[in-house]
């Protein structure tokens, strides 16, 4: 038991907790960003192109009693890639950008001529008693 509550402490320590919890409420607010650019604009193109008021009700049919809706799937797949594409464009590529300019090299540091001519010395004289 004190293993499980040390290994949460840690995990809580980490911030991985919190980072998780910033990610629900960032992808809430995408979701919502998203589905009004869905209700707004793009439904209203799905609409002029099916004559229909939304995907929901394209691609019905009805076998034997039971009701399909081939469009209420294509609707939560349109709102699912459009909130991932919104999520990558807008956090995941500035973030990766970001890590990219922090992870260059530093620049090498010259090595000053005394102490450049003692390693030299320090190398031969090794190599030298290893020799003998």
């Amino acid at each position: 038991m004190s293993n499980f509550l040390s290994g949460f402490k840690k995990f809580i320590a980490q911030g991985s907790a919190i980072d998780l919890a910033v990610g629900v409420i960032i992808g809430a607010a995408f979701t919502a960003i998203v589905r009004a650019l869905l209700d707004g604009i793009i439904t209203p193109l799905i609409a002029a192109l099916f004559g229909k008021p939304s995907l929901d009700g394209v691609l019905n049919f009805e076998i034997n009693n039971a009701h399909f809706s081939i469009g209420v799937v294509l609707t939560a797949v349109l709102l699912f890639l459009l909130t991932a594409l919104a999520i990558y464009l807008f956090i995941v590529l500035p973030i990766n950008k970001m890590k990219a300019r922090q992870a260059v090299a530093p620049e090498e540091v010259p090595i000053p001529e005394d102490i450049a001519l003692l390693t030299e010395i320090r190398d031969l004289l090794q190599a030298k008693n290893s020799q003998a």
